[in-house]
């Protein structure tokens, strides 16, 4: 269920069976030589369509730009400055909050997005309540990243072991060759894994020590039948994870 396509009584009625809502976010941010730019907003949006399909749930618009500074000496990456996603998440939350929302899931794509998306939520709960909405004690957000899933994580370490890496990972672009077959990208990788280890300060940084843009990752292993596999795997986590966060009155 997208909220972009319901009616405002379509929603009315929802509410009046769940308080729930989920929010894939990602980034829009150079994935290497063969991963797609848009990999972080995909991999959120097609998970959160498959929780919202097994725990009927409402399905927000994704989030597609995130905080990815340090990706932006690569063309084609975007991103937002930390205090305006921060001021982003609030402008979201607000008018549902008003409406009756209390439990708002994010389900996040993007490793750059997760120290933003906290101090979003702390900042939302004291906003919500110096303007005294409503039920704004019960308002409740949670970060919930597909790829830090314990059985995405085991299956990671078992298809591809030390060659996962950190960024353009085979397990991600795997989901997104599972969601968009018709856009499976080939390219030399060399070397055939990429580098790691260097810390990463700016965008300088970045395309200076990791050249390609990965970060100790094959995504040459990569297939649409893993994806596939990381698929199931992350939903049936997170089904089970958005379920509990909605019964959480703590």
């Amino acid at each position: 269920m997208k909220l972009h396509l319901c009616t405002w009584p379509d929603v009315e009625a929802y509410l009046l069976r769940s308080q729930g809502i989920i929010f894939p976010i990602g980034s829009t941010e150079q994935h290497g030589p063969t991963g797609l730019i848009g990999t972080d907003a995909i991999c959120a949006e097609t998970v959160a369509a498959g929780v919202g399909e097994q725990t009927d749930a409402l399905i927000g618009p994704t989030i597609n730009v995130g905080m990815a500074l340090h990706h932006t000496a690569f063309p084609g990456s975007i991103s937002l400055r930390p205090s305006t996603l921060i001021a982003l998440i609030q402008d979201y939350i607000k008018p549902l909050a008003r409406a009756g929302f209390n439990r708002f899931y994010f389900i996040n794509g993007h490793g750059g997005n997760m120290a933003t998306l906290k101090a979003a939520f702390s900042e939302t709960y004291a906003t919500l309540a110096d303007l005294n909405i409503s039920g704004a004690e019960n308002v409740r957000c949670k970060l919930a990243n597909w790829f830090m899933c314990r059985s995405v994580y085991a299956l990671a370490k078992e298809l591809y072991g030390d060659q996962e890496g950190s960024h353009a990972t085979p397990s991600e672009v795997a989901l997104t060759q599972y969601a968009y077959p018709d856009f499976i990208k080939s390219a030399p990788l060399d070397p055939q894994v990429a580098p790691s280890g260097h810390r990463i300060y700016g965008a300088v940084d970045f395309r200076r020590f990791y050249t390609d843009g990965r970060m100790g990752s094959n995504p040459d292993l990569a297939t649409p039948e893993h994806g596939k596999q990381f698929y199931e795997a992350a939903v049936k986590e997170m089904s089970n994870d958005y379920l509990q966060f909605l019964g959480d009155n703590h």
